[in-house]
């Protein structure tokens, strides 16, 4: 796609992420950062720099830690992006849903911490 936004279909709390993409297909392999505190991080697919992936593992760790509603959850990801990465930041929290979103070139990232699934994604 030459506008710069790829499109994204993801099963949580399941299947692994498939990457639906004109012009390439996810050979991402499972990456493991170091979140703190026992919480186990998989990322399960990514368009996004190492950095920033590792940056949407420690907030997603923080707002865990403040909130057990994955609304609550969710929210406070896509706030705390949308302040540090500029508008507009969509993020879903579950242990099970699909998806099929589209999204801005290097803004995307999917990944699992401990039994839930996390879609960090930026479009619009």
């Amino acid at each position: 796609m030459s506008d710069g936004r790829r499109k994204k279909s993801v099963n949580g709390g399941g299947a692994p992420a498939q990457t639906i993409s004109d012009d390439r297909r996810s050979s991402l392999p499972e990456l493991e950062a170091s979140p703190p505190a026992g919480k186990r991080a998989v990322i399960k697919s990514a368009d996004m720099k190492e950095d920033m992936q590792k940056e949407a593992i420690e907030i997603a760790v923080s707002a865990f830690e403040k909130y057990s509603v994955e609304k609550d959850i969710a929210e406070n990801i896509k706030k705390e992006f949308d302040k540090k990465h500029g508008a507009t930041w969509h993020c879903i929290v579950g242990r099970n849903f699909g998806s099929y979103v589209t999204h801005e070139t290097n803004h995307f990232v999917y990944f699992y911490l401990d039994q839930k699934a996390v879609l960090l994604f930026k479009s619009g």
